[in-house]
C-alpha cells in the first residue's frame, strides 16, 4: 500500500526522484536512511543556483508557489541552493546574488524528512520534477524583487 501525501504523489516520490539524479540512486538512499547527506552531481534533471540564505527566505515568499522548486539551506554557511532547470543557466548570468554552479558540482543533499550535517530543504522536491522557474527566481532577486503580476498567473 503506497502512503500519499496531501498533494497525491506518495509520499516517497520527491526522495526518488532526488535520488535519481545521483550516479548510483541506491547510494544516495543508503545514505539519506542513514540520516546523512548524498552528493548529487548537477546537470542531469537541474543545476544549483547558490544565494545567500538570509536573501532567499526573503525571495521565497516573492516567487509564486507554482514556480517555486526545491531549495537547500545551510544556515551554517549562509547559503541555500535553488534547483533549476538544466538549461537555464543563461538566464540567470546578470544576477549578482546568484551563482549557478555548473553540471558536475555535487551538492550535498539531506534526506527530504529531517536536516542532516547543518543542511535542510526549505522547499522540498515532491517527485513531480517542479523546479524554480528561472524568469521568477531572477525577478525575485533582481533590482526591484518582485514579480509583474501577470507573472502570478
Amino acid at each position: 500500500m503506497s502512503t500519499s501525501t496531501r498533494r497525491g504523489t506518495p509520499r516517497h516520490a520527491g526522495r526518488e526522484w532526488l535520488a535519481g539524479a545521483h550516479p548510483t540512486p541506491d547510494n544516495a538512499l543508503r545514505s539519506w536512511s542513514a540520516g546523512g547527506l548524498a552528493p548529487v552531481p548537477t546537470g542531469r534533471l537541474w543545476l544549483a543556483a547558490e544565494a545567500p540564505l538570509l536573501r532567499t527566505v526573503v525571495a521565497m515568499q516573492r516567487v509564486p508557489p507554482k514556480r517555486l522548486g526545491p531549495v537547500l539551506a545551510y544556515p551554517e554557511a549562509e547559503c541555500a541552493w535553488w534547483l533549476i532547470p538544466p538549461d537555464a543557466a543563461h538566464q540567470l548570468d546578470d544576477i549578482a546574488r546568484l551563482t549557478v554552479h555548473p553540471p558536475g558540482w555535487p551538492l550535498y543533499c539531506p534526506p527530504l524528512n529531517r536536516p542532516a550535517e547543518g543542511r535542510v530543504w526549505l522547499e522540498r522536491p515532491d517527485g513531480s520534477g517542479r523546479l524554480t522557474d528561472p524568469i521568477a527566481l531572477g525577478a525575485a532577486f533582481g533590482p526591484a524583487g518582485r514579480l509583474p503580476a501577470e507573472a502570478h498567473g
